[in-house]
């Protein structure tokens, strides 16, 4: 079944206020896009509360970044980059959830999320990525995003939020969601002692599992 701009727009508010309800995303913060066919890209508007807008609010632009409708985010970069290098995206979610953000905050060394923890962020997921950080609203939010897309579909961008694409919009919140989750998970086993590990036969077991799953957001 192929979705009208109209269905699609309701479909992103919908996803938008489930992040604010999370308290993923706060007043003006994040931002959603769908590809509608191969050029046009319907994004959500620049600095608009993402909990209130309304369908006629959403912005159009093309592959390029090209404005032909609205007032798009000014961090169409990142969602540009994202259609441009992968072409299965149909959907990039952005939104700042509070635990996965902190953990790049406390632990800056870090590359990944420490998924050996944790058997459901390696089925899930396989891994989650610190994208190092890029200044809001510059091409360069897209550009630090190029060396993870081929691998990761979910990554938490330093210091800002997080992202994630997928082939569907439902996948993409899901990503979100997972990060999220994990992430207060990790961080409730530090306060309460200190993380430990699975066995590596387990790891193992564990990732060549989430290689026969491929690489869908569960």
């Amino acid at each position: 079944m192929t979705l009208n701009q109209n269905e699609i727009s309701e479909k992103i508010l919908s996803v938008c206020q489930k992040l604010h309800a999370r308290n993923m995303l706060a007043a003006a913060d994040g931002n959603i896009s769908y590809r509608v066919g191969d050029e046009k890209i319907l994004i959500t508007p620049s600095g608009k509360a993402k909990s209130e807008i309304l369908p006629s609010e959403m912005a159009i632009i093309d592959i390029n970044g090209k404005i032909i409708e609205g007032k798009p985010s000014s961090e169409m970069q990142m969602h540009l980059k994202v259609y441009q290098t992968c072409p299965e995206a149909k959907a990039v979610v952005h939104a700042h959830p509070p635990t996965a953000i902190a953990w790049s905050i406390a632990r800056p060394e870090l590359k990944t999320l420490p998924a050996e923890c944790l058997s459901e962020l390696i089925l899930a997921v396989g891994d989650i990525p610190f994208v190092p950080y890029a200044r809001p609203g510059t091409k360069d939010m897209g550009e630090v995003l190029v060396p993870f897309l081929a691998e990761y579909r979910a990554m938490i961008l330093s210091r800002h939020g997080a992202l994630c694409w997928g082939e569907t919009l439902e996948e993409a919140h899901r990503g979100m969601e997972r990060i999220e989750h994990v992430s207060e998970i990790l961080m409730k086993a530090h306060q309460l002692g200190g993380l430990t590990f699975l066995e590596k036969e387990e790891v193992t077991h564990l990732r060549e599992k989430r290689k026969k799953i491929g690489p869908v957001i569960l």
